[in-house]
């Protein structure tokens, strides 16, 4: 059986190790304990606080991912002459083959992608290079009339 003499003694150790985890000065068990319960409280009420925080931050977040949604992005085209080639930039709101449309209107204006970076995160963005096939003259604003027509073109309505 456990004596009361290592009962108090474990007692002793525990409030010794209480008082200086949370640097009380005060050698009173009733002081050592009202500290440790005061610093959980303390400890309580930060974390509450970032709890808030976190919830505010998240709403924020929401709020920010709709008007994403609803924001309408304008449809864009740019095309350049770079000596033979022809470099190409669109952006406009995501949804449908966008990707497929332009390719297609590349391969009717007779062009060859030769590189491209495509982002769909908020809308879509596409940056291509191009040249023409077999020495065709290739004007920039028939490319760049045909990518508008592919922008324009509805989900699943291929050529």
């Amino acid at each position: 059986m456990v004596t009361k003499l290592q009962t108090r003694t474990a007692s002793r150790r525990k409030l010794q190790f209480l008082s200086t985890l949370y640097n009380s000065k005060s050698v009173k068990r009733r002081s050592i304990v009202l500290n440790v319960l005061l610093h959980c409280h303390k400890l309580k009420l930060k974390l509450e606080k970032i709890h808030r925080e976190y919830q505010n931050l998240m709403a924020i977040r929401n709020q920010y991912s709709t008007l994403l949604k609803h924001v309408q992005t304008p449809k864009q085209v740019k095309v350049e002459k770079v000596g033979e080639e022809f470099v190409v930039k669109v952006s406009c709101s995501k949804g449908g083959d966008k990707l497929v449309s332009i390719l297609e209107a590349f391969e009717e204006v007779g062009l060859n992608v030769v590189e491209a970076k495509v982002c769909c995160t908020h809308f879509f963005a596409m940056e291509a290079t191009a040249v023409a096939q077999h020495q065709q003259t290739t004007d920039i604003k028939d490319v760049t009339q045909a990518i508008l027509k592919a922008i324009e073109k509805k989900g699943g309505e291929h050529i």
